[in-house]
């Protein structure tokens, strides 16, 4: 059995002495919250950081909260679990608590991060498309200051993201949602129930109080190089008073917009087969709960 590689191993309390560690070691260094990525990784060497930063003691990375103007504060420290059963999050989110709640195994969303998902940079990252199809953006800092980068222009290619070696990804950004708004997620695994996702689909609709729909948003994960959204779909959906007929031209539009491939947890056939199945699901329990039914 080949050990860990041998490294120094870090662990700030403060942002600062994070922030000062990364700029210090740049690309020497790895960051370190739940683990669930970074130590496989380690044990087989794909990983051999010189350093290694643990942000577990940070405390204002550890909050999730709803900010006074509406937007909810996902800190890089809270767990997957700590998400999918927040209060603010069932009620509002649920496509992202759906997500928090069939990710891996509990003892994986236990100990990973939503962070933590979303910078692995994996085309298939459970989370990625409910919070793209709710227009959520990333906060990152560094040494020189702040910026927000949006989801949808964060994810650059298969493991690649917008965060250079002495930025940290501190929050996830969620705006709040309009009235009459539904969201929901699904996902297929070819092997198992606890295995990454095969193909998944994350929509959310707003409808008015004629019920025409003011905003569409349709996101799909493990069929692309990145999790991604599909405009053709929402162009079908937007300006409409959706019915059978629209929800069925939109879930056709899903599985156009991929690009899968063939690997280890589906082909590229059945990932393309089952994907305006996964849409229809998710179109119809968002236009359920847009109407006023139950999430």
């Amino acid at each position: 059995m080949i050990g860990l590689p041998h490294f120094a191993h870090h662990q700030p309390t403060t942002l600062a002495q994070a922030l000062k560690l990364v700029d210090q070691y740049g690309t020497k260094a790895k960051l370190l919250a739940g683990g669930t990525e970074v130590i496989p990784k380690l044990r087989c060497r794909a990983l051999c950081p010189e350093q290694l930063i643990s942000v577990n003691r940070i405390a204002e990375l550890s909050v999730i909260e709803v900010q006074p103007g509406g937007d909810l504060h996902i800190g890089a420290g809270v767990r997957v679990s700590d998400v999918g059963r927040h209060a603010g999050v069932l009620k509002t989110y649920p496509g992202l608590a759906h997500a928090c709640s069939v990710m891996a195994t509990t003892q994986i969303r236990n100990m990973a991060t939503v962070a933590g998902n979303l910078v692995n940079g994996s085309p298939c990252a459970d989370t990625a498309s409910p919070l793209l199809v709710y227009d959520a953006r990333v906060r990152l800092a560094s040494q020189a200051g702040r910026r927000e980068v949006a989801l949808d222009a964060f994810y650059q290619g298969p493991g690649q993201v917008d965060v250079e070696p002495n930025e940290i990804l501190v929050t996830i950004i969620v705006p709040p949602l309009p009235e009459g708004s539904g969201s929901s997620y699904q996902r297929l695994s070819a092997r198992s129930s606890v295995d990454m996702a095969a193909a998944s689909v994350a929509a959310r609709l707003t409808l008015d109080a004629q019920g025409s729909c003011t905003a569409a948003r349709v996101a799909m994960g493990a069929v692309a190089p990145t999790p991604r959204r599909c405009p053709q779909a929402e162009a079908l959906l937007a300006d409409q008073a959706p019915d059978s007929e629209h929800v069925s031209w939109a879930a056709a539009a899903v599985a156009k917009g991929a690009s899968p491939i063939d690997d280890v947890r589906a082909s590229a056939a059945y990932r393309r087969a089952v994907l305006p199945v996964l849409a229809r699901r998710v179109l119809e329990q968002c236009l359920i709960q847009a109407r006023g039914g139950g999430r």
